[in-house]
């Protein structure tokens, strides 16, 4: 694995950044959630659902900072930093957004398979390394996605807090060729005309639609 030579750190932001744009392809990446998009299972905005999703795990993080550790461990609860979520919270959040958002219930282990990615990915820029992030861009490039830059549509914290409403701006963005049209310029092989639960090149993504 890449190390900092430097010794030091890379800038929050940039660590940040990196942290939102892997969580952004790995989402991308998971076949369920591809095959829900592509089938419209979360509505006609489904591939905003996806953008939003991703700033829903990014949120269940803390936010990296440039601020030192402290010397002194936290004197209590209240002063203590923010904790990280695990493995399996991540999970827990990725299969239960599928279920209330895609209405899909994901019975393989590729939840836990893109846990995996979004946890080695923060770990990794937490060092401000990104080998996880860079593979993960080299996988999502090669199934031919041509926009790359706005994967990552953060929303704002007012939309977190309400249920999911349609926008303009999805549409738009439809009709320009924005984030949410990647996967469509080389669907994968497990788009069909029917939302049959079906099984992937790799061996997994059967799902089934809740009803």
């Amino acid at each position: 694995m890449a190390s900092n030579e430097a010794g030091q750190l890379p800038p929050a932001a940039v660590r940040q950044s990196n942290f939102e744009q892997g969580v952004a392809y790995a989402l991308h990446l998971w076949p369920a959630l591809t095959l829900s998009v592509q089938n419209n299972w979360g509505g006609p905005d489904s591939a905003d659902k996806r953008d939003w999703f991703a700033g829903a795990i990014v949120d269940l993080f803390p936010p990296f900072t440039d601020d030192p550790a402290p010397a002194n461990p936290p004197s209590s609860k209240t002063d203590a930093a923010p904790e990280e979520p695990d493995l399996e919270d991540v999970e827990t959040v990725l299969l239960q957004v599928m279920v209330d958002e895609f209405e899909v219930n994901v019975d393989d282990e590729s939840g836990a398979d893109t846990a995996e990615h979004i946890m080695k990915a923060r770990t990794e820029c937490a060092e401000g390394v990104f080998d996880e992030v860079n593979t993960l861009r080299t996988r999502f490039l090669s199934k031919g996605t041509k926009k790359v830059d706005t994967l990552f549509k953060k929303v704002e914290a007012e939309d977190q807090d309400t249920d999911w409403e349609s926008g303009d701006s999805g549409e738009d963005e439809d009709e320009e060729g924005g984030a949410d049209v990647e996967m469509g310029d080389a669907p994968p092989p497990e788009r069909k005309e029917k939302p049959q639960p079906e099984v992937d090149e790799d061996g997994f993504t059967k799902v089934t639609r809740k009803r």
